[in-house]
């Protein structure tokens, strides 16, 4: 399996047409989107190039190649112009071994606000804008930062899930962290 997990593009087409040029590079089986696609939200700047119909247009002419769960500024009106399903809370990623990735944008499940699930499996979300990978008992917490806001002085970005493990790539494609399996 190869997925590309990305987050928090927030209706920015200079930073979502990076990263579809990095998904052409990575070649991935499909893109995992974890939320707030278009709209940037009441707290956040706007983004550079901010044009939430051209994103609109980028994505959907990929519609076949994208998986996406709903974030905290995506919504009904958001769906009605998206081609591809984005209104799911989360979705269930099964992994070799028996461990399983739960992927959800993370206003509702995150560290403080735990999914059931067992040791060994990883909560998955974007929400903080934050790459991230730690043990919170005994489940992995990542989190691939954002495609145009990040924040805490991270960087723009996504990460890639492979067969040995997830890594953290900056949207030029450099290694910014690896966490194996």
């Amino acid at each position: 399996m190869k997925l590309m997990i990305a987050s928090d593009i927030h209706g920015s087409a200079h930073y979502c047409s990076q990263l579809l040029e990095a998904m052409d590079r990575e070649n991935p089986e499909k893109l995992l989107l974890l939320g707030d696609i278009l709209y940037h939200g009441p707290r956040n700047d706007l983004p550079m190039e901010y044009a939430p119909k051209k994103v609109i247009q980028m994505l959907n002419a990929r519609k076949t190649q994208l998986m996406s769960v709903q974030g905290n500024c995506d919504s009904d009106v958001d769906q009605m112009v998206l081609e591809f399903p984005i209104l799911a809370e989360y979705c269930l990623i099964p992994l070799p071994g028996g461990r399983t990735v739960f992927a959800t944008h993370g206003h509702k499940h995150n560290k403080a606000q735990m999914p059931p699930l067992q040791k060994g499996d990883i909560l998955l979300h974007g929400h903080t804008h934050v790459p991230a990978c730690e043990d919170v008992d005994g489940v992995w917490y990542l989190n691939p930062g954002s495609v145009s806001i990040p924040k805490e002085d991270s960087w723009h970005g996504y990460m890639m899930l492979e067969d040995t493990g997830f890594v953290w790539k900056d949207l030029d494609g450099t290694v910014q962290k690896v966490w194996n399996l």
